[in-house]
């Protein structure tokens, strides 16, 4: 039987004998689980366990790793240095500068791209954006856009070095993509794949009242010219997108073709980072539910996440670069975050991923319809001491994360006095403790948040029947 203490009617009676086995027993676990914590030998943790959220560790909070307008940031690592490129700023087309391990920078004081095409108009001056660097084999290529002196759109042009660190000049008579009739091009990356390198690039009709396009194009090894015809991608398509898409980028990890891409306004905080993937390269590419990293997944730590990059990082982990506004909006600032791939769905670290309580695995309980739940359903009937809701999620690196727990509680007392009610918490099989949810009234939802230490890859999360009786909408980790 499910307690739900509606208005008006009769308090449910626990005998108190049972009432107290089951707080003793909940007590008794939180103080193992505590134990345990103070007697583990000192160093990283080889097991994930629950914290207790009496006395929560909260996860380190999102800081930038360059605090500095640095929008749009490209990464390419030579000989065990990255090297970062960004769209104008202090005076320079394009920025540049240096790490050994994606947290430590140093900004250079040259302007890496002194010089543009002929066909770009220096009117106003520094207006160059989203950079992309690679290795072409006899030298390094980069990829700029700039205005069309001629046709005023934006495109894409350009220009070679023989080192990482510069000056590259401009190379050929034009820009290499100028789509006139679609608003021009933007926004420039590369994928090489089977010796065939590909460029990827976003058709500008948001300037001027038309659809925007991700497009794949072959071009040759320096990047100096196209060598196929561009390929449709993806559209703007979800509301979230804000009417555009633009930023690509493309890896392949676990078997699938992974595309990052931005969307919305830069301007603003609706600014994000979406994903879709595909078994070809040439797609059909399938976008994900939700975006990968928005300004409410960062809880607003960070605002307005895009422009990314993938880069691999110290230890072969992949790390994904990208922009968000500074706490008082007067610029683009960089950020780092580890990035995992769960069956080929990027996860950020940081960027909370939901799931939903009636799609994770539950026992000896009820999956019900419910006012104002996610999702329009919930978890409930969760009353037998086996009950519980198991949930199976991916961190993209080892250590401290944070849980949020969405419930219900409509439980009373024996004199029907609002109660809090609690389940039990352990993260993959080991550290169970209580997590308390405040009274809050049947389909009336609150979040409680836990942190939590999760290994790399999937974890097993489950919530068991605690004391008295709550609800499950769903769980958020970060």
């Amino acid at each position: 039987m499910h307690h739900r203490n509606q208005p008006g009617s009769a308090a449910p009676r626990v005998p108190e004998r049972a009432r107290r086995r089951l707080r003793n027993a909940v007590v008794a676990l939180g103080v193992a689980a505590c134990l345990a914590a103070a007697t583990a030998p000192a160093g990283p943790a080889t097991t994930a366990a629950a914290v207790s959220s009496a006395a929560p560790a909260a996860p380190a909070p999102m800081n930038p790793v360059l605090d500095q307008d640095f929008a749009d940031p490209d990464v390419l690592t030579v000989g065990g240095v990255h090297h970062a490129y960004a769209t104008n700023a202090h005076g320079r087309n394009i920025q540049h500068a240096t790490s050994t391990d994606l947290v430590h920078w140093t900004v250079g004081t040259r302007d890496v791209l002194p010089a543009l095409g002929a066909w770009a108009t220096l009117d106003p001056p520094h207006h160059v954006w989203a950079p992309e660097v690679f290795d072409n084999g006899d030298g390094y290529t980069m990829l700029y856009t700039a205005r069309d002196r001629a046709g005023g759109r934006q495109c894409v042009g350009t220009a070679l070095a023989a080192t990482p660190d510069g000056p590259f000049r401009p190379a050929g008579d034009g820009p290499l993509v100028c789509p006139l009739q679609e608003g021009g091009a933007i926004d420039a990356s590369s994928h090489t794949e089977n010796g065939t390198r590909h460029l990827l690039w976003k058709s500008d009709g948001n300037c001027c009242g038309l659809d925007t396009w991700i497009h794949l194009q072959r071009i040759s090894p320096d990047g100096t010219r196209t060598t196929g015809a561009p390929v449709r991608l993806i559209t703007q398509d979800r509301p979230w997108e804000g009417g555009l898409v633009e930023a690509p980028t493309l890896v392949r990890r676990d078997g699938r073709y992974v595309l990052l891409y931005s969307a919305g306004d830069y301007r603003s905080d609706a600014y994000a980072t979406g994903w879709a993937t595909s078994e070809t390269l040439t797609g059909p590419y399938v976008k994900g539910d939700a975006p990968l990293m928005t300004t409410e997944s960062f809880s607003g730590a960070v605002a307005g996440p895009g422009g990314q990059d993938v880069v691999t990082g110290p230890g072969g982990r992949d790390r994904i670069l990208f922009h968000g506004w500074s706490a008082d909006r007067s610029r683009r600032v960089l950020y780092a975050a580890d990035l995992g791939f769960a069956d080929g769905r990027p996860v950020v670290r940081g960027s909370k991923v939901r799931h939903e309580a009636e799609l994770a695995r539950v026992h000896h309980a009820k999956v019900r319809d419910a006012r104002d739940a996610w999702g329009g359903r919930t978890v409930g009937y969760i009353d037998h001491p086996d009950s519980h809701v198991e949930f199976r999620v991916f961190a993209a690196s080892a250590g401290r994360h944070n849980l949020a727990v969405r419930y219900g509680n409509g439980s009373l007392d024996a004199a029907g006095a609002p109660v809090s009610a609690t389940h039990l918490l352990t993260v993959n099989g080991t550290g169970a403790v209580a997590v308390d949810y405040p009274y809050t009234g049947w389909d009336a939802w609150r979040t409680r948040e836990v942190p939590v230490d999760l290994r790399a890859g999937w974890n097993t999360v489950r919530l068991t029947k605690g004391e008295h009786h709550a609800e499950l909408d769903a769980v958020e980790v970060a």
